[in-house]
């Protein structure tokens, strides 16, 4: 133990060391993490918007630690939700675009929490694979006790899959995924475990179809950005009412509870705040989103950061708050934000990669698999995982190259952001701006700044690399060796 604790003095900086031994000495946090299906950074009130009411949002804003630059790791949303899960680029592990299943091989923050004693939940949009019995990829199979889970966004009145079992549901939907997390969270309360509760609502992903309380609120404005808007006011008032039964259930104090999207602002109804690029887009408007994160116990002052930071962050993050080890852990690409969390970290230590590879997403109409998983249920039988859910494990054949890097890629370093596109047939484009002076990437300064281009360059050559290098499966080679 001396030996472990003097090899941290030397690692990890005096007052990171101090925060995380008081954290290991402490009653465990209960963690709570949502996320949103396509609320943009400038989907929010405190925000700016002018029009859309997010009076818990602002709340929690108002109180905890808000982040100003949290960066999706992908701009669409089975990506970043695979990057919360590992704490790595969703490429590394072939989760490209919507629809890809996480692979089997991956270790997931429920297992890594549950060898600290947690319970797991997880209530609302998976969209990581399929939420049937015989998925290799369900949930269950990643590390969730207990599960209420959809194969993608979901609506009013849904259909969901209850650890397997096509359940059929009403209510709101975001309303939906609170009601079962705070049930299943009330239980663990008088269990006296600690808990992850993994919340991710389906809205406002398209279709919009607020509850008419909810659109009523915007009846002023066109019909489509009712629906929108009202299901973001939706949202609001089921985080608000998770957030409050955390009072009533006397462990506020000690539960983290971080909110995100999981990627960019719509086009049409939705802002970016000015940022350039919707959905879909590496510029910022389809990377930044809006993120919370509420710890009374130890963030006791409401703080804004402009310390740039990552959906990949999260697993680390929470990892280090509770002590927690993996063995054989692969390469990660968020770093622990426990000194920001402490007030220690002014700048990100680490650089941040992204790369929207050049393929098409994976469709997965969830409302239509619900559908037809409860009718064959309910006449005694039930049905397979689709292909790609029972193929997640395979690893690529013929591996991926080493010497093309097909999409739009892009590394941000400081405050200096390089932007790589590779299309067929056209030589690679690069793109510099400098996001300190220039947000909204107006200003290309690639052929004024050579060398911090070249420096950049090398940067994200050598990191794509190594994200082909873990597609390929080589960290699972290199764990077995270990």
């Amino acid at each position: 133990m001396r030996r472990v604790i003097v090899l941290l003095q030397l690692l990890i900086p005096c007052g990171l060391l101090a925060c995380l031994a008081s954290s290991l000495n402490a009653e465990p946090p209960n963690i709570v993490l949502v996320m949103a299906d396509d609320q943009g950074w400038g989907d929010m009130a405190y925000n700016g918007h002018p029009v859309i009411k997010t009076p818990n949002f602002d709340a929690a804003a108002a109180t905890g630690l808000r982040f100003d630059r949290f960066y999706a790791a992908a701009p669409v949303c089975s990506p970043t939700r695979a990057s919360v899960m590992t704490g790595r680029h969703p490429n590394r592990i072939g989760v490209f675009k919507w629809g890809y299943p996480i692979r089997p091989q991956e270790v997931t923050i429920a297992e890594a929490l549950k060898t600290r004693g947690y319970a797991t939940g997880h209530f609302g949009k998976w969209h990581l694979g399929s939420v049937r019995r015989n998925s290799p990829v369900h949930p269950g199979a990643n590390g969730f006790d207990t599960w209420l889970s959809a194969p993608n966004f979901y609506d009013n009145n849904a259909t969901l899959s209850r650890e397997g079992t096509a359940v059929k549901l009403k209510g709101e939907s975001s309303a939906l995924a609170v009601d079962a997390a705070l049930d299943w969270m009330k239980q663990q309360v008088a269990a006296q475990k600690p808990f992850l509760s993994v919340v991710w609502f389906g809205s406002p992903h398209l279709p919009h179809e607020a509850a008419e309380e909810d659109r009523l609120l915007y009846a002023d404005q066109p019909k489509a950005l009712q629906n929108f808007y009202g299901e973001i006011t939706g949202m609001d008032r089921a985080f608000g009412r998770l957030r409050d039964s955390l009072t009533e259930l006397g462990i506020r104090e000690n539960t983290i509870l971080w909110y995100c999207s999981d990627n960019g602002a719509l086009p049409k109804v939705g802002s970016t705040g000015g940022h350039r690029g919707f959905k879909g887009a590496v510029y910022e408007g389809g990377l930044l989103v809006p993120a919370i994160l509420e710890w009374p116990a130890r963030i006791k002052e409401p703080r804004i950061t402009n310390v740039r930071c990552n959906t990949c962050d999260i697993y680390p993050t929470l990892l280090e708050i509770v002590g927690g080890t993996v063995d054989n852990q692969p390469p990660l690409d968020g770093i622990s934000l426990v000194g920001l969390i402490s007030n220690d970290m002014q700048t990100r230590p680490k650089s941040m990669g992204f790369w929207d590879y050049n393929i098409k997403g994976i469709g997965t109409p969830s409302e239509k698999w619900m559908t037809e998983l409860y009718a064959a249920q309910q006449a005694g039988g039930d049905l397979d995982a689709n292909e790609e859910s029972l193929n997640a494990a395979k690893l690529p054949q013929p591996p991926y190259s080493l010497d093309a890097f097909p999409g739009h890629s892009a590394l941000i370093s400081g405050d200096w952001k390089l932007h790589r596109v590779e299309t067929k047939d056209k030589p690679v484009q690069w793109e510099l701006y400098k996001l300190s002076d220039d947000p909204q990437e107006k200003h290309d300064l690639a052929a004024a700044q050579p060398k911090q281009v070249q420096t950049l360059q090398q940067e994200l050559d050598a990191w794509l690399k190594s994200v082909v290098h873990s597609l390929n499966g080589e960290d699972y080679a290199d764990a077995a060796k270990r």
